[in-house]
């Protein structure tokens, strides 16, 4: 776009702003700022009837090694010592504001699995739906219309916790989310979700990229 002195710049800016609107829009979720959406999110969990997606936390990297087995952690992406300090201080802030959680589940990669358990809040479930399909792109419709219909049938009195990828929450949500960080949502007929908030990851063990 040229860009003819300020008036230029100031549609170029202008253009940019509509562009990303329409981009939050269509994915269904509209920002608001942090603090607020935290509040909201805690009201809503003290409350009852809603669902956290909780990205795994801390596994520096990117993606998984070309040798990644399910069956063994030890070729997968897995929680560094923050990472797991990480998930271990999720679980007792869950604690700490008295939030119910009834039921936990993870997907099936090592790096969830351990952060659920470390959450300390009850058995862990596994459940593929959760899976990521980052290097499984033929794969992606299908699992997430499964997990559409496990999300439809869930009606939480409290609240359930389920660890999944950021590529899993981004897509059911259009939220990215960082490592440990906390979306709730609210399930709606037919599988669809409403983001109630976002709860940011504890201060104490900072996020990394991975996916």
């Amino acid at each position: 776009m040229a860009m003819d002195g300020k008036g230029g710049f100031r549609r170029c800016v202008i253009a940019v702003l509509a562009c990303f609107c329409a981009v939050a829009v269509l994915a269904g979720y509209t920002p608001r700022p942090l603090a607020a959406s935290e509040a909201a999110a805690w009201a809503a969990l003290a409350d009852g009837g809603n669902l956290v997606l909780l990205r795994h936390a801390i596994a520096p990297g990117t993606g998984d090694p070309a040798e990644f087995r399910l069956d063994d952690c030890a070729t997968q992406r897995t929680l560094s010592e923050d990472g797991r300090r990480q998930a271990r201080l999720i679980g007792e802030k869950l604690r700490t504001k008295g939030v119910a959680v009834e039921a936990v589940y993870s997907s099936q990669w090592c790096r969830c699995l351990e952060t659920a358990r470390l959450l300390d809040a009850g058995s862990v479930e596994p459940l593929p739906a959760l899976n990521s399909f980052i290097n499984r792109p033929a794969d992606r419709e299908a699992q997430l219309a499964e997990l559409r219909l496990w999300l439809a049938a869930a009606r939480p009195e409290g609240a359930i916790v389920l660890v999944t990828h950021q590529v899993v929450i981004t897509a059911l949500t259009g939220v990215f989310p960082v490592s440990g960080e906390m979306v709730v949502v609210k399930p709606g007929n037919g599988g669809g979700l409403s983001v109630v908030g976002r709860i940011p990851p504890p201060r104490a063990a900072p996020s990394a990229s991975g996916k």
